[in-house]
């Protein structure tokens, strides 16, 4: 059996990975020359003119995030030497917010979850029992309803503190949307793995995980390099190929393109598209115009029609730099202020910190801005000046602003989104495709997975 996959993101290299250990002959298309999709590594310099590895957006997991560190873990990376594990913490600069005792950092969950609300400083006994009650209630109910209800509805009794220093923050995060408009279902699909799930190893669910590394060495490179020395005789990844037709071709599927100027043409029992959304939807409408077969044709058609539907959010992280910079924790929440514009950032994670043997990453900071508006060097300005008023950090130097304007898909209530089965032979793999996490990593790699799941 001959799989082809098009796209080398975590969703097309996860099913890569669970293609070749499944003894099946793989061939991977990736038309940059940079492994990764979204998530993938940039290399910069530093105001001083010093080289640094970046990334082009910050990301957390965390340790219900099984799927992505068993498989980081199958190709030979070690999550606990690729990855800081913190207890689950939202603090703020003044050191207020949420944050797990250390003497409750290994307990079961829901229980450190439960010490992190009941010793949160700042807050009122009665807004830690409102929350404790409020999730108590959604484990009573499996963590499921309707799904046209918005976390801002779902959390409508709440009080404003716990809303504003630990629900929104979550909510925009993990599904980059304010809560008044996510999916309260999806938002609770996450509450219930990250509080009341079973984390990865000796990790709690609810572990936040930063990277220590660049994000293509987190996992990218490294299943490249488990193909290739496991799997040479069946499985290879070719870069820099364009993939420009997808036919139906009897049972199976042809595939036509480019690579260095040169065509080719290949037939496959199966195929799985693990592109952006936007590139895939083109690509099934494109192919829906010349297939003859009536069924097929509609399928491709109601498929793409899914798929370009989908609204998108914006990510943007300004990185910046100062000799000496360093933060009171690797990640820092940052509050909201009343001119809402002024404050865009709600995260600040120190790379010095995540990378302390890295002469390069010392003094550099990454801003995150999760559902962000406006242009570039706007929000970059902002953000420097946010640094100032809430860190205390007046020199900071810019280094790089990466705006991903399509980071994420709009998790909105009542969202469809496109299924993975698009034809016979033919299946979608991206965070994007219909299943139970917002647009994570985790959620790629799910997704990937249970594409050759569906193929076998």
């Amino acid at each position: 059996m001959k799989l082809a996959i098009v796209g080398a993101g975590w969703a097309g290299l996860a099913a890569a990975v669970a293609a070749a250990e499944a003894g099946v002959g793989v061939t991977v298309f990736e038309a940059s020359r940079a492994l990764g999709g979204r998530a993938r590594a940039l290399q910069v310099q530093r105001p001083d003119g010093v080289p640094l590895t970046l990334d082009n957006g910050q990301h957390i997991l965390i340790g219900a995030y099984s799927q992505t560190l068993a498989l980081m873990q199958r190709v030979g990376n070690d999550p606990a030497q690729a990855l800081l594990c913190l207890p689950l913490a939202l603090p703020y600069p003044d050191g207020s917010g949420l944050q797990t005792p250390a003497w409750a950092a290994r307990w079961p969950a829901p229980l450190d979850a439960l010490a992190a609300i009941a010793t949160a400083r700042g807050w009122r006994w009665s807004e830690r029992l409102a929350l404790i009650r409020a999730s108590l209630g959604w484990q009573a109910t499996g963590f499921v309803c309707a799904p046209s209800l918005t976390v801002a509805a779902l959390c409508a009794r709440l009080p404003a503190r716990v809303m504003d220093e630990l629900i929104e923050p979550l909510c925009v995060s993990a599904l980059n949307l304010p809560a008044r408009d996510a999916s309260a279902q999806v938002f609770l699909r996450v509450m219930r793995d990250a509080l009341f799930g079973r984390g990865f190893g000796g990790w709690a669910a609810s572990s936040l995980l930063l990277p220590r590394t660049d994000l293509c060495t987190l996992f990218p490179q490294a299943a490249a390099r488990w193909l290739q020395t496991r799997h040479a005789a069946t499985a290879r990844i070719i870069e820099g190929a364009r993939v420009l037709g997808l036919h139906h071709q009897g049972p199976g599927w042809r595939l036509s393109g480019q690579r260095q100027g040169e065509a080719f043409d290949q037939t496959f029992d199966h195929v799985i598209w693990a592109t952006a959304a936007g590139p895939a939807a083109q690509a099934m409408a494109q192919t829906a115009a010349h297939t003859p077969d009536a069924d097929t044709a509609d399928r491709l058609r109601t498929w793409a029609h899914d798929a370009a539907a989908l609204d998108f959010t914006a990510i943007t992280t300004v990185y910046a730099w100062a000799p000496g910079a360093r933060l009171a924790a690797p990640m820092l929440a940052l509050r909201a202020e009343p001119d809402a514009h002024a404050a865009p950032a709600q995260f600040v994670f120190d790379r010095g910190q995540l990378a302390p043997q890295d002469p390069a990453a010392q003094g550099v900071l990454a801003f995150v801005i999760s559902a962000s508006e406006g242009e570039r060097d706007e929000l970059q300005a902002r953000v420097l000046q946010q640094a100032a008023r809430q860190l205390g950090l007046g020199g900071l130097q810019p280094i790089q602003t990466v705006v991903e304007k399509r980071a994420t898909f709009a998790c909105t209530a009542g969202l469809r989104r496109p299924a993975q089965a698009i034809a016979p032979g033919l299946w979608a793999a991206g965070d994007y495709v219909d299943g139970p996490y917002p647009a994570t990593l985790e959620g790629a790699v799910r997704s990937g997975l249970a594409a050759v799941a569906r193929v076998f």
